[in-house]
């Protein structure tokens, strides 16, 4: 079921600014940054990188003919072989790093997270005993069949679940018979998967879910509402799943608005409230969000905590000015709506706002506000979504008192 390809191997040498990139362990290389190649080279061939002056070993990378980003680097430095050895330590010292994590009662992470566990465009998540996987490129077909059984192994699932990007999908034959949400190993009875969070339970479409199934990069910070929310009304702005709202409940809250522009995504939130019997203070507003806190405010409401969690404003870098704009709006929209004493968690996605012009953003709409506030706490990525680069970092949230 899984494609046999024999990768080919490529020589390359790359422009002097490449080469103090690649020295610095930064696991990209651009199509503008080559200057000499061997051969043309497929999807997952073996490219490895030769300095420019002594011809001696740099790197070596799977090469991407379909992206600017050309050779994605597995191994810099020192000459490695690239097989199931390989791949077993890289995916062994990533489930290390994730222990504390599954020390608590959680059964649900992100196991690969891309180029910063060493395997770019990769990423695989774990729900209970499902794993998925999510492939962002097709360097990854030559390798599949030594990588599942080391990943099934390793986290301990029965069940092997295969994602692809639109990009991938938009590659027809070139898959060779794989498909977006194909079981590759074990059973899926459901395609549903009930995990748990901090002691709490989750739903996952791990076949037709947004991403992976779920978002799991904001697990602290709903924890985080969950511990703030005892008696407290909160409202959770773009609630998605209902992430927030679920700990919120469980912490004890009066009462939980999850407000989302999706019907179906609230559905969700609904189902995941239910799945803790907590439905009794648990309210939905299908609504676009800038609209829904005009109307709120309209109406004279006050909230104790209120979570603001946006999706990406910012897919590349022309859209950042305007991302940080929306920002900007979003607090400004919320800032009346937060009861005094109140919290207000600002939350960012986009990869593209850098982690300090977003806190300034917060910072300066909250002076501007003329409310009294004191900033409480940063948060960034969970245990399970390590930084090993700096495109590799995109979410921050940031805690007010107001």
């Amino acid at each position: 079921m899984l494609p046999h390809i024999t990768p080919a191997r490529l020589a390359i040498k790359v422009k002097p600014a490449a080469e103090r990139s690649i020295r610095q362990e930064h696991p990209w290389v651009f199509e503008s940054s080559i200057t000499k190649q061997s051969g043309e080279g497929k999807a997952g061939d073996l490219a490895i990188i030769y300095d420019r002056k002594k011809n001696k070993f740099l790197a070596l990378g799977l090469y991407d003919p379909d992206s600017p980003i050309r050779i994605k680097i597995l191994q810099a430095k020192k000459p490695a072989t690239i097989d199931a050895a390989w791949f077993r330590s890289k995916i062994e010292a990533a489930y290390q790093k994730r222990l504390p994590l599954l020390a608590t009662d959680t059964n649900s992470y992100r196991l690969i997270y891309g180029e910063n566990d060493g395997l770019p465009s990769f990423i695989a998540d774990v729900y209970a005993e499902v794993l998925v996987v999510k492939l962002y490129s097709a360097i990854w077909l030559p390798y599949l069949e030594l990588i599942f059984p080391i990943l099934l192994e390793i986290s301990q699932c029965k069940t092997l679940v295969l994602r692809l990007s639109r990009n991938m999908e938009r590659l027809g034959d070139g898959l060779h018979g794989l498909a977006d949400g194909q079981v590759l190993a074990g059973k899926l009875e459901n395609e549903t998967i009930i995990f748990r969070e901090h002691g709490l339970r989750f739903a996952a479409n791990v076949v037709h879910g947004h991403k992976t199934g779920y978002f799991l990069d904001h697990r602290h910070n709903r924890k985080r509402v969950g511990e703030l929310a005892r008696g407290k009304r909160v409202l959770d702005v773009f609630a998605y799943a209902g992430g927030f709202s679920v700990h919120a409940l469980a912490g004890g809250a009066k009462e939980v608005i999850s407000l989302d522009i999706s019907k179906q995504a609230l559905a969700m939130a609904q189902e995941n409230v239910r799945l803790n019997a907590l439905e009794a203070q648990h309210d939905i507003l299908a609504v676009d969000a800038f609209k829904g806190l005009q109307a709120l405010q309209e109406q004279g409401k006050q909230f104790d905590i209120i979570i603001v969690d946006p999706p990406s404003f910012a897919k590349q870098d022309s859209e950042r000015e305007g991302a940080l704009k929306s920002y900007q709006r979003l607090a400004r929209l919320a800032i009346p709506l937060v009861a005094k004493n109140g919290i207000l968690l600002l939350a960012s996605c986009s990869s593209r706002v850098q982690a300090e012009e977003f806190f300034e953003n917060a910072l300066d709409t909250l002076t501007t506000s003329k409310r009294g506030f004191q900033e409480l706490e940063r948060t960034f990525h969970d245990i399970d979504h390590p930084i090993g680069f700096p495109e590799g970092a995109y979410l921050k949230s940031i805690y007010f008192k107001l």
